[in-house]
């Protein structure tokens, strides 16, 4: 099907690379309006036909100011995000708090900030919004090693997504969350030339993230890309409240 969400305005932070970037990509190439975002807008480059702009999730007024004059929205795709790396005893309290506020109190921010345009725009036209939340398989899905305050917030994704989709359930708002497993992208690579150095070099590390992926490969951005289109669009009304894994059979 081709224009899944054409007519449709969207929002989709951390479209520089990776998942945002697929995402970004694909809603604009079924038709939405997309206003995509990152922090570093010079990632944004290249992505045709989406109206850029560079976005700190992590401060509330920058967050209100742009929801004030992108205004009213459909679809808010909340991708923003942060792996930290280690056990409870790697976790500083600065480490648990940047990562809080990063990989939830951000979508708290967008959501807060989106929501009443969102609702407004729903009831004028007798549509509905949805919001995606990527949260991930390590989370309260499944446990996974060295990712203690990232599985923390992720598992805190899946409970906000929960309590948003059950709050507005019934005023036209849907909400769901996207719970990938691992992922090829800039920041998994990074991570993966980390690894290397304590395990005994990149090669090393890359086994070790494949070996944990049951279909015995990563999974590729625009795999979750697919997904998104799918809980944007129209097709998928009557789903809200879901914490869908994308993750190679990583959480079975």
């Amino acid at each position: 099907m081709a224009g899944r969400l054409k007519g449709k305005r969207a929002v989709v932070t951390a479209a520089g690379q990776g998942i945002g970037r697929a995402i970004a990509e694909a809603f604009v190439t079924e038709g939405a309006e997309v206003f995509a975002s990152d922090l570093d807008r010079s990632k944004l480059e290249g992505l045709r036909r989406a109206k850029k702009a560079k976005l700190d999730v992590m401060s509330t007024r920058r967050v209100e100011a742009y929801a004030e004059k992108v205004g009213e929205i459909d679809i808010l795709v909340n991708v923003a995000g942060f792996v930290h790396h280690g056990t409870v005893l790697d976790c500083t309290e600065k480490d648990w708090d940047f990562s809080f506020d990063l990989n939830v109190k951000s979508m708290h921010r967008m959501i807060r900030a989106f929501l009443p345009g969102m609702l407004a725009r729903a009831e004028r036209q007798g549509t509905s919004g949805s919001i995606i939340n990527l949260a991930s398989g390590a989370s309260s899905l499944k446990a996974a090693p060295n990712r203690y305050v990232y599985g923390a917030t992720k598992a805190a994704v899946i409970g906000l997504t929960k309590a948003v989709a059950i709050d507005f359930i019934g005023k036209g708002i849907r909400c769901n969350a996207i719970c990938p497993g691992t992922v090829r992208s800039p920041s998994w690579e990074a991570r993966v030339e980390e690894l290397g150095k304590s395990v005994g070099g990149k090669e090393k590390a890359l086994e070790m993230f494949v070996k944990r992926q049951p279909m015995g490969r990563v999974g590729e951005p625009e795999e979750v890309a697919a997904l998104a289109v799918y809980l944007a669009a129209d097709e998928s009304a009557f789903t809200t409240g879901t914490a869908i894994p994308v993750d190679g059979g990583f959480t079975l």
